[in-house]
């Protein structure tokens, strides 16, 4: 049975677009308002959008169900299949002590505190943001400095601001990969205009968060430092993004930034170290010292780690893992719905092929340098399995939450919700670019997740580009850069910062920290975004 899709299935788009809406609107309430939690939000509002789709867009129960089914599948593999194995490859430095080690070779470096923010907050936790991803850099990294002396609402905050630019290639770039996925874009195009935005991000980035702790003074006092780690960290992003993709340009980036900022604290220092008033007393002990061999076997697991998905991201390298692959063809959904204008030209068969890349996947490669780190850190095999379980464990209720908010927007799609969405959104016209960030801001604000606004988001801002003739990889890129400003406001990221820091209850103070810096990234980015639809 073929079915094709009626954009203004009740007659008026003004209508159609408020029906459209619900199950988004739905999700914003359940997290913004009642506060559910993601996986029962995610839940609830792909059973509305399963309905919406049925009752109003008149899209047959077996397909409905199906594409819902398709999305939570590719939610889980590969998507999935990336978060556990970053997440584990992490847990592996923490369970054999030497995530400690890690933190001491960044922390005794210098006790000037902006210096220090640079390097945990927006160097060190830009590494974490993108291995992890997920809540880990900010829960890390906050943390991290409420031990070094930090107040904990300092510390959340500083944090918070400064964990932005690699958040769209987080996780292994998976903002971007599930932008690829949810639009049909090419995930490197994306990558590409993303790592330019955030290049230029990543360079204002350091100048904000050390004017927010010292003002302007404090910027000059540092300065030379400041330009070391936004430039080193701005060009590499910029680098590898253009030229390789969306997996490491925030891995290399944060170790480049790292090491630079790193290598000229040896040499460099400010006339004036800069301290809080009334600090609280320092948890960690910064004078032990390390050896460079035991810092290196620390450090083993991200090496390898940046060493696999290097091989995993060479294109003759990656053709071979393909061929590997298993496509399968959706049953009852695989080119049966079909596409019609004005958002084709002429009706279109929608493809729906599921595609098991169980070798060339990133998270294989991940897995891969999580086993080479067993034996480079000395971790038993039996030590290795059950913390792999116990990450599993750890991380079922956000899976589900992927594998729903991915169902969600294949429901969207497949049934023409986001077409709908799209066409009203067209009617902005030209000036739509400039809002293509903030919906993107908008999504992380109430999701938690830049992966999880791409899904909801991406092929919105793909049809609205379309309608009005501007590049789609432009507002799609935009959805995953303007996210990342969305991130320090989020409820849920607000929740992993006081829990991290001891301030659970008081998530509103740093709300109220945070949100002039989230307005002000995400209008610096719509600007640049209009700017740009007329280079593209």
């Amino acid at each position: 049975m073929i079915w094709t899709q009626d954009y203004d299935p009740l007659g008026s788009l003004f209508i159609s677009t408020l029906v459209a809406l619900i199950p988004i609107a739905f999700f914003f309430w359940a997290l913004a308002v009642k506060k559910m939690k993601g996986h029962i939000a995610g839940l609830s509002t792909v059973l509305i959008a399963v309905v919406i789709s049925v009752v109003a867009y008149g899209m047959p129960v077996g397909m409905a169900v199906t594409s819902t089914v398709y999305g939570a599948l590719t939610g889980l593999w590969p998507i999935g299949w990336i978060v556990i194995n970053a997440v584990f490859l992490y847990k592996i430095t923490v369970k054999t002590g030497q995530f400690d080690i890690i933190r001491s070779s960044i922390t005794t470096l210098t006790d000037d505190r902006r210096l220090q923010v640079l390097l945990i907050a927006f160097s060190f936790s830009g590494f974490i943001e993108a291995a992890a991803g997920f809540g880990t850099p900010v829960a890390i990294a906050a943390a991290l400095l409420v031990g070094l002396g930090f107040k904990p609402l300092y510390a959340a905050g500083l944090c918070m601001i400064a964990n932005t630019a690699p958040v769209a290639f987080g996780a292994i770039g998976i903002p971007v990969i599930t932008a690829a996925k949810t639009t049909g874009l090419a995930a490197n195009d994306i990558a590409a205009v993303a790592g330019l935005q955030l290049g230029i991000l990543a360079v204002i980035v350091p100048f904000w968060v050390v004017f927010a702790m010292a003002g302007f003074k404090g910027v000059m006092e540092v300065l030379p430092a400041i330009l070391v780690s936004g430039l080193s960290f701005g060009i590499t992003m910029w680098a590898a993004a253009t030229f390789m993709g969306p997996e490491l340009p925030a891995i290399i980036a944060s170790l480049v930034s790292l090491v630079a900022l790193a290598l000229f604290l040896k040499v460099w220092q400010p006339a004036k170290v800069f301290r809080f008033a009334d600090e609280a007393k320092a948890t960690i002990d910064t004078k032990v010292n390390y050896t460079s061999g035991q810092i290196l076997k620390a450090w083993s697991p991200f090496i390898a780690l940046t060493g696999f998905i290097t091989l995993w991201g060479i294109p003759s390298v990656k053709d071979a893992l393909k061929s590997f692959n298993i496509a399968i063809p959706v049953p009852g959904l695989d080119n049966l719905v079909m596409k019609a204008a004005p958002i084709v030209a002429e009706p279109t068969p929608y493809a729906a092929v599921y595609t098991f890349d169980w070798l060339a996947a990133a998270g294989t490669g991940i897995l891969l340098a999580a086993l080479l780190s067993m034996f480079l850190v000395g971790m038993s095999f039996s030590q290795w399995v059950s913390t792999y379980f116990e990450n599993l464990r750890d991380l079922t209720f956000p899976l589900i939450t992927i594998a729903c908010v991915l169902g969600f927007a294949y429901i969207a799609n497949y049934s023409g919700m986001s077409a709908t969405l799209g066409l009203a959104a067209a009617k902005t016209g030209g000036f739509f670019p400039f809002f293509a960030p903030i919906l993107g801001w908008l999504g992380v604000f109430l999701t938690g997740s830049d992966t999880s606004s791409c899904a909801l988001f991406g092929n919105l801002q793909k049809i609205t580009a379309d309608q009005i003739g501007v590049s789609s990889t432009l507002t799609v890129a935009a959805n995953a850069t303007g996210g990342v400003a969305g991130k320090m406001i989020s409820p849920q990221s607000l929740a992993v910062a006081a829990a991290s820091t001891g301030l659970v209850g008081r998530e509103a103070e740093i709300f109220r920290y945070t949100l002039k810096h989230s307005i002000g990234m995400v209008l610096v980015l719509s600007l640049m975004t209009y700017v740009m639809s007329f280079m593209f």
